[in-house]
C-alpha cells in the first residue's frame, strides 16, 4: 500500500525487479498474477485503451533517461502529455508555468541536446507534472547525475511531495 501523499523508495541490487513493479504501477505491465488497485480501483484487467486513459489522466513519469523528443524544445516536450489526453486545449501557459516551476524560465526554446542533463530531467519532472497527475513514478531519476545536481532534483522531488503528490522512487 502508498497512501496518498506518501513519499516511497523502492531499493534493490540490478535486476532485483525495481523498474518492472514501477511499470506495473504505472500501468505500463500487468502483474502475471494477484491484483492491483489504484485509487480503490481493481485496474489489474483493464482494456489497454483503459489503462492509457489512467496513465494520462493520472500518472506521471520521470524516467532515468530523460526520454525526451530531441526536435521539440523545452516547452513543446512538457507539452507532450496533454497530446494523448483530453486536455490538448486547456490551460496553454501550464508548459510555462511549469518550466518556471523546474528552474527553466530561461530556457523555454532549448532542444534537449542544448541543456545539461540535470536541465533535461527537469524537464521530464514537468512533463510528468503536466496532467496534475494522483501520483508520480520516478525510475532511478538520478542515476545519470553528477552529486550536486542529484541533490537538486531531490529536493525538487521533495518539494513535490511536500505540495502533495504521491511519489514511487
Amino acid at each position: 500500500d502508498v497512501p496518498a501523499g506518501d513519499y516511497v523508495a523502492v531499493m534493490g541490487p540490478s535486476g532485483s525487479g525495481k523498474s518492472t513493479l514501477l511499470n506495473q504501477l504505472g500501468c505500463l505491465d500487468r502483474p502475471t498474477s494477484g491484483e492491483y488497485h489504484l485509487e480503490g480501483k481493481d485496474v489489474t484487467n483493464l482494456s489497454d485503451d483503459a489503462l492509457s486513459d489512467i496513465r494520462g489522466r493520472r500518472i506521471g513519469f520521470v524516467f532515468q533517461s530523460y526520454n525526451l523528443i530531441s526536435y521539440l524544445d523545452v516547452l513543446e516536450n512538457i507539452r507532450m502529455p496533454r497530446s494523448y489526453s483530453r486536455k490538448v486545449d486547456q490551460d496553454s501557459e501550464a508548459p510555462a508555468d511549469l518550466a518556471d516551476a523546474v528552474g527553466l524560465a530561461d530556457r523555454w526554446d532549448h532542444r534537449p541536446q542544448q541543456l545539461s542533463g540535470g536541465q533535461q530531467q527537469r524537464v521530464g519532472i514537468a512533463r510528468a507534472l503536466m496532467n496534475d497527475p494522483v501520483f508520480i513514478l520516478a525510475d532511478e531519476p538520478t542515476g545519470n547525475l553528477d552529486t550536486r545536481t542529484t541533490e537538486e532534483i531531490l529536493d525538487l522531488l521533495d518539494r513535490l511531495n511536500a505540495e502533495g503528490k504521491t511519489i514511487v522512487l
